[in-house]
C-alpha cells in the first residue's frame, strides 16, 4: 500500500467519521421528536436506494449483486444492523450523544473479544488483558456518573454487541461474498425489517423536520460512500484507529448543539477504552503480518 494512498485513506476516515457523528446529532434531534422506528424507517428506504444504485454502478445489475450463496447469514446481518441502529438512537434520546458514544467504543474489543469463538481466530494472552482493561475503562464509564448509571445504559451498551456481531458476521459472510454482495443485502433487508415495524409508527411531520430527515439519508449515504472509497485506498488495519474520532466529533456537536457536559470520568473510561482498542488493532496487525 502506497504512503500517499495511506495517507488519503486516513483523511476519508476522518471525513466518515465527522459525517456519521454529524448523522447521530441529527438522530438524536429527530428521535427526540418522533418515534424512533418512523426515523430508522425513512432512514433506511434512503439507504437501500442508495445500495441498489450503487449495486448499478459497481457490478452491473441488481441481480448479480445480490447473488450469494449463504442468503440466511446475509439476512441476519441485516437484519442485526438494523436493531442495533435503533437501539443506539434511542440511547442518544435517553443518555444523550457524549455517555451512548463513549460506551459504544467498546465494540473492536467486543468484536476481539468473540474473534476466536465464532470466527476461530487466535486471540492471544496480550490482546485479551487489553480486552479485560477496555471493560474496565467501561465501568469506569457507567458506575460513578448518576446519568449515566441507569437502565438506559443498557442501550449503547446493547447496541455496542450487537454491532461487534454484526461485523463479526461480515467477516465471516466475506470468505464467500463480495463486499458490494454485503453491502446490498445490508441495505435492502434493513429497509424491509424496519418498514414492516416503523410503518405501524407513522406520525405526521413538520416541514423543517422533513429538511433534518432529508439531511439524515443523505449523511447516511454519504458516509458509507465516504467509507467505502476509505477502503478502496487503504488498508482497514491502518485507518481504523482514526474512527475513533467519531466519539471526538460526536461529543463536539453533544456539548455545543445539545448542552452536555463531559464528564471526567467518561473521559477517563473513555481514554482507557480507546487506549486498549489501538492495542488489539496493533496486535492483530502485527499478528497478520506475521
Amino acid at each position: 500500500m502506497a504512503q500517499s494512498n495511506l495517507r488519503l485513506g486516513i483523511i476519508l476516515m476522518i471525513a466518515t467519521t465527522f459525517v456519521f457523528a454529524m448523522q447521530d446529532g441529527i438522530s438524536r434531534h429527530l428521535a427526540g421528536e418522533y418515534n424512533v422506528f418512523m426515523v430508522v424507517m425513512i432512514r433506511y428506504w434512503f439507504f437501500a436506494a442508495f445500495v441498489i444504485f450503487w449495486a448499478k454502478a459497481n457490478i452491473g445489475s441488481i441481480r448479480k449483486a445480490a447473488q450469494t450463496k449463504q442468503p440466511l447469514l446475509q439476512s441476519l446481518r441485516g437484519i442485526i444492523l438494523a436493531v442495533e441502529i435503533c437501539i443506539m438512537v434511542l440511547g442518544f434520546v435517553f443518555i444523550g450523544l457524549i455517555e451512548s458514544l463513549a460506551i459504544f467504543t467498546i465494540y473492536p474489543l467486543i468484536i476481539a473479544a468473540l474473534s476466536g469463538p465464532i470466527l476461530g481466530e487466535t486471540v492471544g494472552w496480550r490482546r485479551s488483558i487489553a480486552i479485560c482493561v477496555g471493560f474496565i475503562g467501561i465501568i469506569i464509564i457507567l458506575q460513578p456518573g448518576l446519568a449515566v448509571f441507569s437502565i438506559y445504559a443498557i442501550f449503547p451498551l446493547c447496541s455496542a454487541i450487537l454491532f461487534a456481531l454484526y461485523g463479526l458476521l461480515t467477516r465471516y459472510a466475506a470468505r464467500q461474498d463480495s463486499a458490494e454482495t454485503s453491502f446490498f443485502w445490508t441495505g435492502v433487508v434493513g429497509s424491509i425489517v424496519t418498514t414492516l415495524i416503523g410503518i405501524f409508527f407513522w406520525e405526521p411531520m413538520l416541514t423543517q423536520d422533513w429538511f433534518w430527515m432529508g439531511l439524515l439519508c443523505v449523511t447516511g449515504a454519504f458516509g458509507h460512500f465516504l467509507l467505502i472509497k476509505c477502503y478502496e485506498v487503504a488498508e482497514a488495519n491502518g485507518v481504523q484507529p482514526f474512527a475513533y474520532l467519531q466519539l471526538v466529533f460526536g461529543s463536539a456537536l453533544a456539548m455545543i448543539v445539545f448542552g452536555e457536559t463531559l464528564k471526567y470520568t467518561t473521559a477517563i473510561g473513555s481514554s482507557i477504552v480507546i487506549t486498549a482498542g489501538l492495542y488489539t488493532l496493533w496486535r492483530e496487525r502485527k499478528a497478520n503480518e506475521g
